[in-house]
């Protein structure tokens, strides 16, 4: 494997190279609300296994996804329909991810019949995603057990060798992840705490 760190792609490019990445397998660097994350296309068996083998992480834990539209997540297969999700729909674009059920399986879900998903809080990534009409992993950039990566450079050494694209970001304030959601008990409930206040969710 080359031990050559990916070029960068910066906000303004040509996104014909992003799409054409994502069409062959290949992995982008994305940044989010927080963090740099790994984004490949979740129908793509062979791009969700590199995810796996870049983290060092073993398969069989499903990838959380993001896009730029509702459409686009239910055109993936994602339920979001139920009444329970109305709260999430409405606070979204946000730090705040839904695991909903999933219509057909997936091989970023792996085996499971839930998908996490989100639409980010991050224009130009939702702009990106919307305009090339793509859903993308969104797994935080770092090995396993490892800080998610903030800087390019640590996202760059991390994804040496592969075929992938770091989209140019300086500056990422880190901290918490994404808030996460989840049906319990019939009820929409909190799986996670995280950077979108809940009680925002809630009513509280």
């Amino acid at each position: 494997m080359s031990s050559l760190e990916p070029r960068l792609w910066r906000w303004g490019e040509s996104v014909s190279i992003l799409d054409q990445l994502w069409a062959s397998g290949g992995v982008v660097a994305i940044p989010t609300e927080s963090t740099f994350g790994l984004a490949v296309d979740p129908a793509d068996p062979a791009a969700v296994d590199t995810v796996f083998s870049v983290k060092g992480r073993s398969a069989g834990q499903a990838l959380p996804i993001v896009a730029g539209t509702v459409g686009a997540l239910e055109r993936l297969g994602v339920r979001l329909d139920l009444p329970e999700f109305a709260p999430v729909l409405a606070a979204w674009p946000a730090p705040l991810t839904l695991v909903a059920p999933l219509e057909r399986p997936l091989p970023a879900a792996s085996g499971m019949d839930t998908l996490a998903v989100r639409i980010p809080d991050h224009g130009q990534l939702r702009e990106l995603l919307t305009r090339l009409g793509r859903t993308v992993t969104a797994t935080s950039a770092n090995r396993s057990g490892e800080a998610p990566a903030t800087r390019v450079e640590q996202v760059s050494s991390l994804l040496a060798g592969e075929e992938a694209l770091v989209i140019d970001e300086a500056g990422l304030p880190g901290g918490e992840p994404s808030t996460i959601v989840g049906m319990q008990g019939g009820r929409l409930a909190v799986l996670r705490e995280g950077r979108f206040p809940v009680a925002r969710l809630f009513g509280a």
